[in-house]
């Protein structure tokens, strides 16, 4: 395994180079390869992975659990009942507490600062599980099915239809540095960040991606090799909710949109999902949804990063 990873974090797709990104897909392959046959991989015997929650979870929590389990490891789940960040205790204590017990930590929080405050104060690796500013784990299981079902990543172009939220910014980072063109489509007003729209089209130069940011939905489908989208309101917006359904009303991955894409273009979401609203229910579980393969594989692709950074 590359000992370049080793004992680093992983906060952002932004740090990665482009051979870390083959690296953990060609070690997920593997690993997903070994489950599927029957045969172990026990490459984190006897290490503990501490797993802190500020937002509930459903993929985030099991995946790295049963695949920490399934490493030869032990996960210990962190709510807020337990650890409540910033308030019973600060973020720089608790890291270096945690980081005294444990081999790896993830962390699933609001502020992106807080995982930012757990790397720097940990003595053992620490992967951002979802921030409000990115979601790195989800966009390394996206390429890496997108690579799955395509065999190529570089040239290709992918659709991001709906807000621009943690997982465009994680998109536009991964997409660039794969050689991936992006094409966003949001509502005016909802944008992804610039700086991270000025960071990722840099990156772009040197792979030839291209970043394209539009309010057009049709636009931004046109001749796509892979569309995307999340819900309008992510957790912590539920107030914006009503607001958020009249400005997206359109924004929708639907069988309209999907016919100016390429015929054997997929569809993916990093769920859970909202039908009728950013998608229907026809598409996400039509022929060319590559939704649930994607779900599966944010386990795959998670293993991969904590063995390569935990091992």
């Amino acid at each position: 395994m590359a000992q370049r990873l080793n004992g680093k974090h992983l906060i952002s797709l932004k740090d990665l180079s482009r051979e870390d990104f083959q690296t953990i897909f060609d070690l997920a392959a593997r690993l997903k390869q070994d489950l599927y046959t029957g045969r172990k991989h026990d490459l984190l015997a006897g290490k503990t992975l501490g797993m802190i929650f500020q937002k509930p979870s459903l993929r985030t929590m099991v995946s790295f659990q049963v695949g920490m389990h399934q490493l030869g490891g032990y996960a210990v789940y962190l709510g807020p009942d337990q650890i409540s960040l910033g308030k019973r205790e600060s973020s720089e204590d608790i890291s270096k507490v945690l980081s005294s017990y444990v081999d790896g930590i993830m962390a699933r929080t609001f502020e992106h600062k807080i995982v930012e405050d757990l790397a720097a104060h940990s003595r053992v690796p620490v992967i951002n599980g979802l921030t409000d500013f990115n979601h790195p784990c989800q966009v390394l299981a996206d390429l890496f099915t997108i690579a799955e079902r395509k065999r190529q990543l570089e040239g290709l172009k992918l659709t991001y239809i709906g807000d621009g939220n943690n997982m465009t910014h994680s998109l536009m980072y991964g997409c660039a540095k794969v050689g991936m063109s992006i094409a966003i489509a949001t509502p005016e007003g909802y944008e992804p960040l610039q700086h991270v729209v000025e960071e990722a089209r840099e990156i772009g130069k040197t792979t030839g991606a291209e970043v394209i940011l539009t309010n057009d939905v049709k636009e931004a489908a046109k001749d796509s090799d892979a569309l995307y989208t999340d819900v309008w309101a992510s957790m912590g917006q539920e107030g914006e909710k009503e607001e958020r359904i009249q400005k997206f009303t359109g924004y929708q991955i639907n069988a309209d949109v999907m016919s100016v894409a390429h015929d054997d273009a997929l569809v993916l979401h990093c769920l859970p999902a909202h039908y009728d609203e950013e998608i229907t229910h026809e598409v996400a579980h039509g022929k060319q949804s590559a939704v649930f393969q994607e779900a599966e594989n944010r386990m795959h692709a998670q293993k991969a990063v904590m063995a390569l950074l935990m091992a």
